[in-house]
């Protein structure tokens, strides 16, 4: 199977979150069959549709053999591994991983929905996003930069 690129969206706000940022980042590159091959800066940015402390926030792109639901499954097990726990929706989290984009595949499954179904809402996923490739592509939708007037009023800050 040749190499897939895929972009992580990476965010905690409990605890020592930019350390956690952080490893998670090293974390992903030690997943078998993958690379970590380029990843944004980190950001400060408050909490969307919820409350809790500041994100800190980032995006990694990792080249992996792994199929989607592999890959998922291993992004959930390190997120335990940081003590992620989920009492409700939005909840603050020591680690949250999601899978934005796996190469120019649309999936809708009822594990896993890629593109990323909020993605393009999101300062902390697309500012960091384009900050890797400002030409990607979100397929199906269209060009990433299209969608940050959208996002022009969260706050959002480089660390």
């Amino acid at each position: 199977m040749s190499m897939i690129a895929c972009y992580i969206g990476i965010g905690s706000n409990l605890g020592d979150a930019q350390a956690q940022v952080e490893r998670a980042i090293a974390r992903l590159g030690q997943l078998d069959d993958t690379r970590l091959t380029a990843q944004s800066s980190l950001f400060r940015t408050a909490p969307v549709d919820a409350g809790g402390d500041d994100y800190i926030n980032a995006v990694a792109r990792i080249d992996t053999q792994l199929a989607p639901e592999q890959l998922l499954r291993e992004l959930q097990a390190i997120e335990q591994d940081f003590g992620r726990e989920r009492p409700y929706r939005n909840a603050p989290r020591t680690l949250d991983l999601d899978i934005l984009l796996y190469g120019a595949q649309v999936i809708s499954s009822a594990a896993l929905q890629i593109p990323h179904p909020r993605m393009t809402q999101r300062a902390f996923v697309l500012i960091p996003l384009l900050q890797l490739d400002p030409f990607l592509t979100i397929p199906g939708q269209g060009p990433a930069h299209a969608f940050v007037p959208s996002v022009a009023g969260q706050a959002i800050r480089k660390l």
